[in-house]
């Protein structure tokens, strides 16, 4: 019992002096106390989607690269002999049709001006569209890859069911219906934006001297785990800030109306809508041997510093118009021409040029190339990678923080 005395007195002194250091520590403004509960609370609550979105999102940012890596038959054909010319649009469409197995139609066309590169034909069918899960709301996609020059089919994908396109269907709407996948999606990355000004208030030192410079910029990696980990979640936290912002502010455009409509307005300096030219066919012209193919040189022609060309046949109607837009780049989508033909005779009706677009129109055309980092090319893409993976480690390494000073507190009670 006396020997067990000096070190019970040694252990009462010792919690004495923590709990006076952790009262010395909580000495913070009440700003700094609401951000902390808040950045606490609210990472909480969305940790979980957060990561699953930045997961996907890392795992889609290159799918692109990966498929072509995988099945370079369904991308690349040898080049043909200068001079060779592709076969009619509607021989490779029937081709891919009866690879379909003749019952679904075409419904978007892929060409590529690079002579050694197959050509995509699509078609999407959509299916319940009150369906609980996104299987249920698409009844078909499926692309169908084309030799243009001899004709031969190299790849069916079923989209619908294809890896990276059920990734990315996870990262719009977890799988859901849009409604209301995409709402919870949107709640949890405006949470994430308040996350991240919340995570820079409580990283900004009081002092900026060396040793809190240290701690701010730089990871100790020989520290303990807690120390560590701690560092994992200030350090690559601060660093991808900027880039994890813009990704969660292009991902808003697409999960809120009235966010897009916010960021048009701005942009443009105009509520009113985007402009549109919409144009008939006239279903009592003498109907032209292949339109089609008639729109689709024409469009070659007028669009000469297009890298892809892109073809809707006509909808269902008389009226109906072939669209046609000329993309410039092979994986960006902004920066494009917009062409409208006559479905019976192939005539030109209509051209908008990209030129034409208000600035509205440009950042909003801009969005997915911008939120998988493509317009700014590979090194546009590899930031959005480390952005999104630093982003799905933030809720796990603050959860471990959170989870070590619970465990903690009861210890601290016991010396206490």
């Amino acid at each position: 019992m006396i020997g067990t005395a000096p070190a019970a007195k040694k252990t009462a002194i010792s919690g004495l002096r923590s709990l006076l250091r952790r009262r010395k520590k909580s000495k913070k403004s009440a700003f700094r106390r609401i951000t902390g509960w808040l950045h606490l609370w609210l990472g909480l609550a969305s940790g979980l989607i957060v990561f699953i979105i930045s997961l996907t999102g890392c795992l889609f940012v290159f799918q692109q690269e990966i498929n072509e890596l995988l099945y370079p038959q369904a991308f690349y054909v040898q080049t043909p002999p200068s001079g060779q010319q592709p076969l009619p649009l509607n021989t490779l469409k029937a081709n891919a049709e009866r690879a379909l197995g003749g019952n679904k139609k075409i419904s978007f066309i892929t060409t590529f001006r690079d002579p050694g590169r197959t050509w995509q034909f699509g078609t999407y069918q959509v299916g319940d569209p009150n369906a609980a899960t996104y299987f249920g709301v698409i009844d078909y996609y499926d692309m169908v890859s084309v030799d243009p020059y001899s004709g031969e089919v190299t790849k069916v994908f079923d989209y619908k069911h294809n890896f990276f396109n059920i990734v990315k269907m996870i990262h719009w709407s977890l799988l859901l219906n849009d409604n209301p996948g995409q709402k919870i999606v949107g709640v949890a990355t405006l949470i994430f934006i308040v996350l991240l000004f919340t995570g820079l208030i409580m990283w900004w030192p009081k002092k900026w001297n060396r040793a809190n410079r240290d701690k701010s910029f730089r990871i100790k990696w020989k520290a303990g785990f807690k120390r560590l980990n701690y560092d994992l979640h200030n350090v690559p936290g601060f660093y991808a800030m900027l880039v994890a912002l813009v990704l969660a502010l292009t991902g808003l455009v697409w999960a809120f109306q009235w966010f897009q409509q916010t960021v048009y307005v701005v942009a443009s300096g105009s509520t009113a809508p985007p402009a549109t030219r919409l144009t008939k066919s006239d279903s009592t012209a003498v109907p032209a041997s292949d339109p089609l193919q008639a729109a689709f040189t024409q469009a070659g022609k007028i669009l000469p510093d297009a890298d892809r060309i892109g073809l809707s046949p006509a909808a269902p109607g008389k009226e109906a118009v072939i669209y046609v837009t000329g993309y410039r780049g092979l994986e960006t989508y902004y920066d494009t021409d917009e062409l409208q033909f006559d479905q019976f005779t192939g005539k030109l009706l209509d051209r908008r040029n990209y030129s034409e677009k208000n600035a509205g129109e440009k950042i909003i055309g801009m969005n997915y190339d911008i939120h998988v980092g493509a317009i700014w090319g590979l090194p546009g893409k590899i930031l959005a990678f480390c952005a999104s993976f630093i982003a799905g480690s933030l809720p796990i390494t603050g959860f471990i923080i959170w989870w070590g000073k619970k465990k903690k507190r009861p210890a601290s009670r016991m010396a206490q």
